[in-house]
């Protein structure tokens, strides 16, 4: 009996210390929350779109990030190199940053309408969205994450549908990216394929 109160005296004794590593682990508690959307359809959990796509077939990306506290949010996205992507319509270009400011529990969606080029014609690349949260007055984002939204592969085949210009939908200016938001946390599918790529892009010279 006595051997039965000392082992359960020991497991709640980890269970109170795993809660409090839990939460020492996330000082800030629940700051945020957001939804990701591909094409205006919700992506649930960690999700992530896969699309077959034409040259030129133009795609959306909608992201909501609510807070809880006064921050000042940034998000762009982002693609691995240059030139495969094109904003059609958006609050930035590829691999720029655009920002609001938001007071408690107002929302802010941060939205591209994008299009494959002929860069990655018949091949896969992924869409990354990279955001970071900063209170008023601290220069340092208190955090700076980042996860892929989409990994299309893009066809051989043109896209003969239409596509609203730039003219049409202009991209807003935005500021530079500033250093502490320029190296947000890659999510592992986008380092894998970082790696693959760069293997790939020197196997073809």
């Amino acid at each position: 009996m006595r051997n039965m109160k000392i082992k359960h005296l020991i497991l709640v004794s980890i269970l109170i210390l795993t809660v409090n590593l839990a939460a020492a682990s996330n000082p800030y508690g629940e700051i945020y929350t957001y939804d990701v959307y591909y094409n205006d359809k919700l992506l649930p959990g960690t999700e992530v779109a896969k699309p077959l796509l034409k040259i030129g077939e133009p795609f959306n990306i909608k992201v909501n990030i609510t807070v809880y506290q006064e921050y000042k949010v940034s998000g762009q996205i982002s693609e691995i190199g240059s030139g495969d992507f094109e904003v059609i319509e958006g609050p930035s270009e590829m691999n720029r940053y655009s920002s609001a400011n938001l007071k408690p529990n107002e929302s802010h969606v941060f939205e591209w309408t994008i299009k494959p080029t002929e860069g990655w014609a018949g091949g896969s690349l992924p869409i990354d969205f990279h955001y970071a949260l900063l209170e008023k007055g601290n220069p340092d984002p208190i955090l700076n994450s980042g996860f892929t939204v989409a990994y299309p592969h893009i066809s051989n085949e043109y896209y003969e549908g239409e596509i609203p210009t730039s003219e049409d939908h202009p991209v807003s200016e935005t500021e530079p990216s500033s250093k502490s938001a320029s190296t947000p946390a890659f999510s592992l599918v986008t380092a894998i394929s970082a790696l693959v790529l760069v293997f790939l892009r020197f196997s073809r010279q």
